[in-house]
Formats: C-alpha cells, sequence, structure tokens
C-alpha cells in the first residue's frame, strides 16, 4: 500500500544502478553509473541537500521558517529550493550567468530568491567562486539566515555513505573502484568512507577538469563542466581521499555526454560525462572483468539549451 502521507523528500536516494553496454572497455570490464537523476530535482545533490538541512533543524541551528543561504552552480541551489520549499524556509541563492539557465530558472520555480554574479565568459573560475563566497557571506548577515556553506559543511557526508550503503548493498559481487569528479569533495570523500569500511581494496578516483587541475598540482584555470572543479583545492578535500586522479578536459566531457545520449539513451550533464572519460582510462589499468562504479550525476536536461547550442 502506499503511504501518501510522506512528502517528496521521501523519493531521495535509493537509486538505481544500471551498466553501460555500448561504451564499454576493450578488457571486458563493467562500468556502472548510479542512477541519481532519479532523485526528485534529477541531481544527486537532492542528498546532500536535505542531510544539511536536517542535521541543521536537529541541532536548532536553524529555526522552524527561518532563512536559508548558499552559493551554488546550480544543482545545489535547486536541491536546496526543493527541501526549502517542502520545509517551508525562504532561500536565499547567490550563483552565476556561468551555469546553465534551466538550473537558475529551476530554482526560482521552487520559490528561491537568486543574486547573479557576473562570470568571465561563462567560464568557472577560482575568483567566481570566491566572489559567490563573499555575497553569500554578506547576504548571511544581511539576513540573519543559516548559510549552509556546502564548502565546509561535513553534514551531507552522511548523504554520501547512504549511497556508498546502497551501491554494496546493490551488487553482490565485488566492486573494483569508485570513479566521481570533485566539486565539494562530500560525494567522493563519502562514499569513498563508506565503501572502504566494506572493502579497503576498492580503488577511489577523484576527477577534475584538466583546464583547471588544481588537486593534480596544476594551476587554476577556466573550464565549463558544470558544478565541478571551483578552482582551488577545496577545504573537504584530503589527498588520502583518491588513490589516482584524472583529468579530463570541457571538450572531453562534452563528447562524452552527447556519445551517452545517442549510444546508451542516458542524458546526462558533462560531470557525468567526465566520469565515464575517467572510468574508461581506469579501467584499462584494472584487471579484465572488473567492476567500476560512477554517479551519473544529473539529468542532462538541467542543460537541454547548452547542449542544443552545441548541435546548431
Amino acid at each position: 500500500m502506499t503511504d501518501t502521507s510522506r512528502s517528496i523528500l521521501s523519493r531521495i536516494g535509493r537509486t538505481p544502478l544500471v551498466a553501460l553496454r555500448h561504451i564499454v572497455p576493450a578488457n571486458g570490464s563493467r562500468i556502472l553509473l548510479k542512477l541519481e537523476s532519479e532523485n526528485p530535482t534529477g541531481s544527486m545533490k537532492d542528498r546532500m541537500a536535505l542531510a544539511m538541512v536536517e542535521a541543521a533543524e536537529a541541532d536548532g541551528r536553524l529555526q522552524p521558517a527561518g532563512p536559508v543561504v548558499e552559493y551554488t552552480g546550480g544543482s545545489t541551489g535547486v536541491s536546496l529550493a526543493l527541501v526549502c520549499a517542502v520545509k517551508r524556509h525562504p532561500l536565499h541563492i547567490v550563483t552565476s550567468d556561468a551555469f546553465a539557465r534551466e538550473k537558475l530558472d529551476h530554482m526560482r520555480v521552487l520559490g528561491a530568491r537568486l543574486t547573479i554574479i557576473g562570470s568571465d565568459g561563462g567560464r568557472m573560475t577560482e575568483r567566481l567562486t570566491r566572489d559567490m563566497i563573499e555575497a553569500a557571506r554578506r547576504m548571511t548577515q544581511e539576513t540573519g539566515g543559516y548559510w549552509t556553506d556546502q564548502l565546509n559543511n561535513t553534514d551531507q557526508l552522511a548523504a554520501y555513505h547512504a549511497m556508498a550503503r546502497e551501491i554494496v548493498d546493490g551488487l553482490p559481487e565485488r566492486i573494483d573502484a569508485f570513479v566521481q569528479a570533485v566539486g565539494t569533495a562530500a560525494c567522493l570523500r563519502g562514499v569513498a568512507e563508506g565503501l572502504r569500511s566494506h572493502d579497503p581494496n576498492i580503488r577511489i578516483v577523484a576527477v577534475e577538469p584538466a583546464e583547471s587541475a588544481v588537486l593534480s598540482g596544476g594551476t587554476s584555470g577556466g573550464h565549463k563542466i558544470d558544478g565541478v572543479g571551483a578552482g582551488f583545492v577545496v577545504p573537504l578535500w584530503h589527498d588520502a581521499i583518491a588513490d589516482r586522479i584524472e583529468q579530463v578536459s570541457t571538450a572531453e566531457a562534452s563528447s562524452m555526454a552527447l556519445r551517452l545520449a545517442r549510444e546508451e539513451g542516458l542524458f546526462a550533464g558533462t560531470s557525468t560525462g567526465a566520469n565515464v572519460t575517467a572510468a574508461l582510462r581506469l579501467a584499462e589499468s584494472l584487471p579484465a572483468r572488473s567492476t567500476i562504479v560512477t554517479p551519473m550525476c544529473d539529468t542532462g536536461m538541467k542543460y537541454l539549451k547548452t547542449f542544443a547550442a552545441a548541435l546548431v
């Protein structure tokens, strides 16, 4: 029987795993995508938004009907907008014209108030990230709101520990590796902690934009892979998280996202394209018939206008 008393928030998590059938490694290894696009807003960020808000409600940092503030490239803002709409918290978002218009519109539809910071030619850069953070700090002072502060907030790790449990429960066979692009680093860190508690030998691979490969010791630069690559080493990152770091360019990520749509019927954003590109590279160094898991971070419907413009 369906429990009609539960809200849409009860549909966050418990997403399926699907194996790629055509874009596959030559050595017979499997790449499985965790379909985070099946969360209510079409993004894995629903998990962390709910975790951050509920932790703050539980310990009194966020009062009933109290305002919430965040800076975001889009998906976190959409997810917070959903959670705050259901829980009746006013939401103030700092974002930028560098990010997909669809995400900004989605936040507004869900009731968020947006402050838009101008970008350098639509690129994600360290300067833009720091400008957004400073604007969020000022907005928190002005509104007296609770700042979820995703780059520093460890409450979200619990959401990704849950994702790790779902991966283990969904795969009775051995898991050899997990691959994920780094934005706040919370997903990679939380899932890595969860998977390693199950099997310390699982390889963890971080992915970052080749144009801004700061985790690899490179220089900060601009790129157009939404939601990842802040342009500096983010606070939740530490070197022990990953066994390996893969650099993927915006062009490679975009090309793979289109391949996933056309060859697998999986319409995802560029961060997922980066994940799959890195997973294919990793497979070449693993034994034959290994199993690699990586998130389909969100739905490509969040970037429909961007993809359509690129095809003209």
